[in-house]
């Protein structure tokens, strides 16, 4: 404790106005003369609390210092005074007690609320705020050590929620909400599951801290596997086995709570965006019952673009991992395949996931010959940088899944003479599922178009798909990324690979 004296100390006197009157070493030596008579008088307060009860009165003397340029020094006694205070029982009622000494508890206890909302309001001046939390959690700690109220174990859980509420309410505390986060939160498990709890009630009471609540639970990586795993107490264990602190679910169940107040909350385009990129690695895994997770996920799909395809990689991250049933992933995948997806910018992310989600060989394969003959119809409006993606695209498809090689290999007429008199395709362009599309009876006749496409780059690139399939597949990376510049570059490569 003397060094954080020390250190408060230093802050305090950094806060001091120079003053403008010479000689500057004589203007020096008063403020230090005057600092050391502030400290050796807060220090004389506290010593005479400890020594008899009859000093008590001195307590609001400090608790009021806790508004000037001494507050830190006044704040660290305030905490050695209530620690002992607290250790030895006198802020606990007594049986037997006479009623002079029941009222002497009750005022220690609200002298005790004030010092406390006192550190609070100090957590909202950076330059000490993790000296406060310091200060917080070890009164914290010594609650949960000695205050038991007639349990043998009793987290002081009413005051982490206010201490929680303050630190999401701080408009310049990130980085005291990172310290509380990194060396209590992520470090032990019952500040963790009481955190959770916190956070759950503080937004359901103000959920505008939303973003401040997700930078804490983003904080927390590890998501414990085995209840053998919750050992690391900030306070005392539990000497019950069977206490919640033990279950392993009880834990997911505080989390998933926390998680599903954000989620609940009328969240930003950005905030969403921001979440759903959390989902598969920091919120799904906490989820006891991932279907609660569904409606978000839902909801989030329908703001459309981007955020779409960040929704149904949360999805798809149930589906596989969670195993979560949802009929209705592909046929949502197949809808994001409009005009525009060639154009967007979120093109080469598109594509990556698109790949991931496709990769199973177990996939129908009329549903996978409706994604190919989807992509190749857009092919017909898209840039070249677009089309560069699509075709290796489909001839890894293409090789994966055999039976939809028919789809290049049944008798097309050229296209002078569709132009002439038109052709009947049997592919449904407007059907939105995938599995309805009659696109296996259908043919890439749009691919071969390409052959003839004024980029005389994307034109050699579509002569794959007409040429023996002698190549396993082509990494998908190798065309993704590329402007209109860069597509010659692209497609000569992939040229001398072929060949």
């Amino acid at each position: 404790m003397p060094s954080i004296i020390k250190s408060a100390a230093g802050a305090a006197k950094r806060k001091r106005v120079d003053s403008q009157r010479k000689p500057a070493k004589r203007a020096k030596s008063e403020s230090s003369d005057e600092e050391d008579d502030t400290q050796a008088q807060i220090l004389m307060l506290e010593s005479e609390i400890l020594e008899s009860k009859k000093h008590y009165n001195n307590i609001p003397k400090l608790i009021k210092l806790l508004e000037s340029e001494d507050a830190i020094i006044a704040s660290v006694a305030l905490c050695r005074v209530f620690s002992r205070l607290i250790a030895s029982g006198e802020l606990t009622k007594k049986a037997g007690s006479s009623e002079k000494d029941e009222v002497v508890v009750a005022w220690l206890k609200e002298r005790y609320l004030e010092y406390k909302t006192g550190l609070y309001e100090l957590l909202e001046s950076p330059e000490v705020s993790q000296t406060i939390l310091a200060l917080c959690m070890r009164m914290l700690k010594t609650e949960g050590t000695y205050v038991k109220n007639g349990q043998d174990y009793n987290f002081p859980s009413r005051f982490l929620t206010d201490l929680v509420r303050t630190l999401l309410g701080l408009e310049d505390g990130e980085d005291v909400r990172k310290e509380f986060a990194e060396k209590y939160v992520e470090e032990y498990d019952d500040i963790r599951f009481y955190t959770f709890e916190a956070i759950a009630k503080v937004l359901e009471d103000e959920g505008q801290l939303v973003d401040n609540a997700v930078g804490i639970l983003a904080t927390i990586e590890s998501v414990p596997e085995d209840k053998d795993e919750l050992e690391d107490f900030y306070i005392a264990a539990p000497t019950r086995t069977s206490h919640t602190l033990y279950s392993l679910s009880a834990h997911k169940r505080q989390a998933q709570a926390a998680w599903l107040a954000v989620l609940k909350q009328d969240l930003s385009k950005e905030q969403r965006k921001n979440i759903l990129g959390m989902m598969s690695s920091y919120i799904a895994p906490w989820f006891i019952k991932p279907e609660l997770l569904m409606d978000f996920l839902t909801d989030s799909y329908d703001t459309g673009g981007s955020t779409s395809l960040q929704a149904l990689s949360g999805v798809y991250y149930l589906i596989q991992e969670r195993n979560l049933d949802y009929p209705l992933f592909y046929r949502k995948l197949y809808s994001l395949l409009d005009s525009g997806i060639l154009y967007s910018k979120h093109r080469s992310k598109f594509f990556r996931l698109l790949d991931t989600f496709m990769s199973s060989t177990h996939l129908p394969a009329v549903l996978v010959a409706s994604f190919i003959k989807r992509l190749s119809r857009l092919t017909l409006y898209a840039p070249p940088a677009g089309i560069v993606a699509v075709v290796p695209w489909i001839y890894n498809f293409l090789k994966k899944h055999p039976t939809c090689t028919f789809m290049i290999h049944r008798e097309v007429r050229g296209a002078e003479e569709l132009l002439e008199e038109g052709m009947e395709d049997p592919f449904l362009e407007d059907e939105e599922d995938p599995m309805e599309t009659n696109a296996i009876e259908s043919s890439l006749w749009e691919i071969v178009t390409l052959q003839s496409h004024y980029h005389p780059n994307v034109a050699t690139l579509a002569k794959i798909v007409s040429e023996q399939f002698t190549k396993q597949s082509y990494s998908l990376e190798d065309f993704l990324d590329h402007s209109y510049g860069s597509v010659s570059l692209v497609v000569s490569n992939c040229v001398e690979v072929r060949t």
